[in-house]
């Protein structure tokens, strides 16, 4: 249906942002590195995913911050904000 097909793009747009933005970030990045990363990836994945990327990261800034330095997947990211299911 209409509102899963809906989440399922947003658990793939959440993953691929958040693979891009951990990329950029290193690995074991430190709270600087993965707040350059946050501020550079939305602009490195182009104009057309660039706005979701900017509302995902204003939203979950912190979340996102803290699951990277935690060295979890993106995806487990994205599940723990409810975006994507487990």
């Amino acid at each position: 249906d209409g509102v899963a097909q809906g989440r399922k793009v947003k658990c793939s747009l959440c993953t691929k942002i958040l693979e891009k933005i951990q990329a950029l970030a290193g690995d074991d990045p430190d709270e600087a590195a993965v707040l350059a990363a946050l501020r550079k990836g939305c602009r490195k994945l182009g104009r057309l995913m660039a706005k979701p990327c900017q509302q995902l990261v204003k939203k979950y800034r912190d979340q996102i911050t803290e699951g990277l330095q935690n060295g979890d997947a993106p995806r487990n990211i994205c599940t723990a904000l409810r975006i994507c299911r487990s």
